[in-house]
């Protein structure tokens, strides 16, 4: 098991998976920002006049973070960790106010939000996801990997 978890092949898993969830979110949320907003608006966490600029942010964050995340970009994957922390509290504090609404997790009209209708599934997720964060965080750093730099990535080496 141990070398499962300390191989190449499980990094890079991990790493293009959780870069392809982000992808697919921030590209279903991209294509309708006035429906992630009305999501936004339904937290009640930023003005109303707020949240079309926020979801449009949000999308684009996630795409760019996603696509930098698959091509092993230095700075992505604390990106990734800076929304999913984000999320998790958002979440938790739409939890203790007794909220019941979709998540917005996956764009306006979420299957997911549709077959479980929870938020503590929502969080549950994104503590998985924070969970694989520190796995490919742990991995760089027993490994000695680094990233590559935007500016160097296409530059051969």
């Amino acid at each position: 098991m141990r070398g499962i978890l300390t191989s190449k092949k499980m990094y890079q898993c991990v790493r293009i998976i959780l870069g392809v969830v982000f992808i697919v979110s921030g590209g279903i949320k991209a294509a309708d920002f006035a429906a992630f907003s009305r999501i936004i608006d339904a937290f009640a966490i930023i003005g109303p006049g707020m949240s079309y600029p926020a979801a449009i942010l949000i999308s684009c964050l996630e795409l760019v973070l996603g696509i930098g995340l698959v091509a092993d970009i230095k700075g992505s994957l604390g990106g990734i960790l800076g929304l999913l922390l984000g999320f998790a509290l958002i979440l938790s504090w739409a939890l203790y106010m007794g909220y019941d609404i979709d998540c917005g997790c996956f764009g306006p009209q979420d299957p997911e939000a549709k077959a479980f209708s929870s938020l503590k599934t929502s969080l549950l997720r994104d503590v998985l996801m924070i969970l694989s964060v520190l796995y490919l965080y742990i991995w760089r750093f027993r490994n000695k990997h680094n990233p590559v730099f935007l500016r160097n990535y296409y530059k051969k080496e």
